[in-house]
């Protein structure tokens, strides 16, 4: 299948990428004089999502191509980079904190560079709060600007002067970037960045840029070049993936890409996430169903079950809708297992609309729910709502929700007892001797077992089925 090769207006020109590549060779060339008996160690921490996770690891393959060495050591390293989240002001506090822990170790030695990056950093009044309120952060830029690291390095090296980069306007797409694949078995895979939604909760469409997808057979390309190298489980991010390519020929849309991956030869799961359920549709369920790779899990967040919370949340879709997309998954697939995203206290949510969304609860039966209390976020439309429930309330409705989602959760798991699941072996558990293990259904089983087994698939029967995490036992050992 042969994608538009027509050039996007969100390429970066060659004569720019060309120029990173020198501001490359000369970073490694500073780095190696000031250096010459050891590499240069850079610590990275990343905070937030997958697609950070996913930016995380571009930023650690340029940092090695520069030849430092990662190190997991905040003390010995020559370089510290946070790249951050804004989705919630919790977050927020975690860098601020950790930033000014920073000092004494920026003091200690003037040479050392100090950076953030990520979404966090985008918003010009973060970025105003560093430059003024934390002179010894060396380096700041956004989300738009990745592929510019090597010269934001250089000049940090050479210059010695901070370095601050917020461009970017919608962003871009670049490709051929090295990357540190943090994990050996599991590996992300972004599909496309930004967002249209403007869900007016929400700071991703402005630290983000628009939706702005990657070449279907690059991306089809990359999944078949590491499920060759082994890797059992592949997730497309993106922070609406229903809508990539969507107004290209639908023989590039997401159902398309998800058939073209799962043809690829191999004994692999295919996840994705997220999909929102504005674009979510019985195509896509289709393909679900008819994919056998494709893992029989759904991450659909519904977060209000109440028709005018959600004109105001501006998420374009109504209760009804939404049950009627989890009826027609279920009806295809009978087994899917589904979790959701839900706000509680989103501002003038009445105790009577909440009640819709428990009772949305209690009619889905997700095997998980992800459930945090509205954190208004600077610049967004639900920011300058009126909100005349303290945070008391809150917290009390925040008890209920996750009470039901427990008692949930115990009933679906004390249904599994016996049955048998494939699982991917992922690390080994906190109890001595036990492995952790996930579903299809992204469900955790722990199991005695040997370390060796993590990478592989194994069938493990369900022997003690508590609310969050079963116990099991390995029946196969078997690669």
């Amino acid at each position: 299948m042969q994608s538009n090769t027509s050039k996007p207006d969100f390429s970066v020109p060659q004569e720019e990428l060309d120029k990173q590549a020198q501001y490359a060779a000369m970073a490694e060339s500073v780095l190696q004089s000031r250096f010459p008996d050891r590499k240069p160690r850079a610590f990275v921490h990343t905070y937030g999502c997958q697609g950070n996770v996913a930016d995380g690891e571009k930023i650690k393959g340029i940092l090695e191509s520069l030849g430092y060495a990662l190190t997991d050591e905040i003390e010995g390293s020559d370089l510290v980079l946070y790249n951050t989240c804004a989705i919630r002001e919790h977050a927020q506090d975690r860098v601020f904190g950790n930033v000014g822990k920073r000092k004494a170790w920026k003091e200690a030695d003037r040479s050392r560079i100090l950076a953030l990056c990520g979404c966090m950093m985008q918003q010009e009044y973060v970025a105003e709060k560093i430059k003024k309120s934390y002179p010894y952060v060396d380096l700041v830029f956004g989300t738009h600007v990745i592929y510019k690291l090597p010269e934001f390095i250089y000049r940090c090296l050479c210059d010695g002067k901070r370095v601050f980069d917020l461009s970017g306007g919608d962003g871009n797409v670049v490709e051929g970037l090295p990357v540190h694949r943090d994990g050996t078995f599991k590996a992300w895979i972004p599909i496309m960045y930004g967002c249209n939604n403007f869900c007016s909760y929400c700071v991703v469409p402005y630290v983000r840029g628009r939706e702005r997808s990657r070449d279907f057979d690059t991306v089809v390309a990359e999944a078949r070049h590491l499920i060759a190298q082994g890797y059992r489980e592949i997730t497309l991010l993106g922070q609406n993936v229903n809508s990539y390519n969507k107004d290209k020929d639908p023989s590039l849309r997401f159902p398309a890409l998800l058939r073209a991956i799962n043809d690829i030869e191999g004994d692999f799961w295919i996840r994705f996430m997220t999909s929102h359920p504005r674009d979510c549709t019985p195509e896509l369920l289709d393909t679900m169903a008819q994919c056998e790779k494709v893992a029989k899990h759904l991450h659909l967040p519904v977060q209000s079950g109440n028709d005018r919370v959600l004109r105001d949340m501006n998420r374009h879709y109504d209760r009804e809708k939404y049950l009627s997309l989890i009826d027609y998954a279920r009806q295809k697939m009978p087994d899917l297992s589904i979790t959701s995203d839900i706000i509680v206290g989103f501002p003038g949510e009445t105790a009577e609309e909440f009640d819709d969304t428990l009772s949305l609860v209690e009619r889905v039966q997700y095997t998980s729910l992800f459930t945090f209390i509205f954190s208004p976020r600077p610049g967004t439309k639900a920011a300058e709502l009126p909100d005349p429930f303290d945070r008391a309330e809150k917290n009390r409705r925040f008890k209920a929700l996750t009470d039901l989602q427990e008692q949930i959760a115990g009933r679906r798991t004390a249904a599994m007892k016996g049955e048998r699941f494939c699982v991917l072996v992922e690390e080994p558990a906190k109890e001595e001797g036990f492995l952790s293990g996930r579903t299809e259904g992204n469900v955790i089983i722990e199991f005695p077992g040997d370390k060796s087994l993590i990478g592989t698939f194994r069938t493990v029967e369900v022997t003690e089925p508590k609310t969050w995490v079963l116990k099991g036992k390995l029946i196969d050992d078997k690669d």
